[in-house]
């Protein structure tokens, strides 16, 4: 199993973002007008309609870790079941294979092409409005900048709004859902390695960036961490660094390890947070969590840079958290115990991801929802 950055090299990719846009029929200028009404996104904790998953592991991508990959996310599946509806996408020819991982219980199956699994990235982003509207911002999933195969993964946020039934809102941008994080009442985090970067947006300023952000998202403030550019696929993705967990209260990603680069990321982050205030003036708590500095080691873990042990990228659903657990039992622990006093109200349940974070994501990267 090569890492992540090595079999970017063996699949094939979209020869840049316009050919995309154009193989969609639209060109690289059209933005859907929305209607009457602010959009705005709500906080993920909020209350959710309903959570999606990609079941979209191939061997061209996965090679031996296709199976493994389909059993953590039928872990994930069945865990948020549980709690809230799921609609599992899945190709026409794998709809068996999907029930058997994800179960039938509280599930809905849609079939559809896919190239891969990051329900995050290349799902609509909903939003709403203060008339009980439902819409769904497309940002013209690229494959993080042309890294991977994605012809097909391009076209899941159409399938998913027009599913839903909601208001298709088309940006000017490109990027993914991963790199967006935000309070519900107009405060984003997001990096600019991910945003500001010349594989997505060539040409466009921060401050141009910010503007189709905000139109977009109900944006008041965007508070921008530098991220780091091409330590893995997607740039830098804020799920990974610093979360929301209400307005005004921020859990973020502080690696201790001096030997990892995201060290001085982190810690570079954490000053910049530390010195913000969200769209209201309001200072923001910070709550800080490590990532384990001996995780199992395993044929996910052994070797494999990319190997993605980080406790921020969970998923908030109804009445409970999903988080991710590495075998380091101290620092499983640590974790588990600050989401617990930070969502008191849920459950905090903690999975075995290990073989989605050989590909460099986890939970969140996986998981997408559609608010109620």
């Amino acid at each position: 199993m090569p890492t992540r950055r090595e079999f970017i090299k063996q699949v094939s990719v979209v020869a840049g973002a316009g050919v995309a846009l154009a193989g969609l029929g639209l060109p690289s200028s059209f933005v859907l007008a929305a209607a009457e009404g602010r959009w705005f996104m709500p906080d993920e904790g909020e209350r959710h309609e309903r959570a999606f998953i990609a079941f979209g592991a191939q061997d061209a991508i996965w090679e031996d870790f296709t199976e493994d990959v389909q059993e953590a996310l039928g872990r994930i599946a069945r865990t948020i079941a549980r709690y809230e509806p799921l609609t599992v996408y899945c190709r026409p020819g794998e709809r068996s294979l999907a029930e058997e991982f994800c179960g039938t219980s509280n599930v809905t199956y849609v079939t559809a092409a896919l190239d891969d699994i990051w329900m995050r990235d290349i799902s609509a982003n909903f939003v709403v409005d203060d008339k009980n509207g439902l819409g769904a911002v497309d940002f013209n999933f690229s494959g993080w900048g042309n890294k991977q195969q994605h012809a097909k993964d391009a076209k899941i946020a159409r399938r998913v709004a027009d599913e839903a039934q909601a208001t298709y809102i088309r940006s000017e941008l490109v990027g993914e859902g991963g790199g967006i994080e935000v309070d519900g009442h107009g405060t984003a985090i997001m990096t600019e390695s991910c945003w500001v970067n010349a594989n997505r947006n060539p040409g466009w300023s921060r401050a141009e960036v910010e503007a189709q952000l905000k139109a977009r998202l109900g944006l008041r403030k965007i508070i921008w961490l530098p991220g780091i550019k091409g330590k893995d696929i997607t740039d830098a993705h804020v799920d990974f660094y610093a979360r929301f967990v209400k307005p005004g209260v921020v859990i973020a990603n502080l690696d201790t390890d001096p030997r990892s680069y995201d060290h001085t990321v982190t810690l570079a982050h954490l000053e910049i947070l530390k010195k913000a205030t969200d769209a209201d003036g309001r200072p923001l708590q910070i709550h800080t969590v490590s990532p384990p500095l001996n995780p199992r080691s395993s044929k996910f873990s052994k070797g494999n840079p990319d190997f993605a042990a980080g406790y921020i990228n969970y998923f908030v659903i109804n009445g409970a958290v999903i988080a991710p657990e590495f075998g380091d039992k101290a620092a499983d622990k640590k974790a588990l115990d600050l989401l617990r006093q930070l969502y008191p109200e849920r459950e905090v349940v903690q999975l075995n991801i290990d073989a989605i974070a050989a590909g460099g994501g986890g939970i969140h990267c996986v998981t997408s929802h559609q608010p109620a």
